[in-house]
């Protein structure tokens, strides 16, 4: 199962989920596409830029487009990790937790900069 996961590599909490993610990724089943990248919607037409910039995208093997928590889930899961990240999903949470998630992705720069000190991430690098 391969996963393409699209996130915003200037998003400093972002790098650091994908740099962990990456680390933790020893059967390859994550791929990992900044939507930064001058070349970003020539290579993946598929996938809108304003959206994914509102909110994480992927993409699975089988064409499917997940977004927001979902992808989140599904990339742990592939880790192995799936469990830290299930009760995010579980019905009546995962209301609270979709809300969440797009109040964070919204203010992610702000929030970013008050937990790390840098708003955007210029020198991040996470496996492409």
């Amino acid at each position: 199962m391969l996963l393409t996961l699209f996130y915003d590599g200037l998003c400093p909490l972002c790098q650091k989920e994908m740099s962990k993610l990456s680390q933790l990724d020893t059967d390859e089943k994550l791929r990992f596409v900044d939507i930064q990248q001058p070349d970003f919607e020539q290579r993946y037409p598929q996938i809108d830029y304003q959206a994914a910039n509102e909110r994480l995208h992927a993409i699975t093997e089988q064409g499917e487009i997940l977004t927001g928590l979902d992808v989140t889930y599904r990339a742990w899961q592939a880790v192995g990790h799936g469990w830290l990240i299930a009760p995010l999903r579980w019905p009546v949470v995962r209301i609270v937790a979709d809300w969440a998630y797009a109040v964070f992705a919204r203010h992610r720069y702000l929030i970013s900069f008050v937990l790390t000190g840098q708003s955007r991430c210029r020198r991040c690098k996470v496996r492409q």
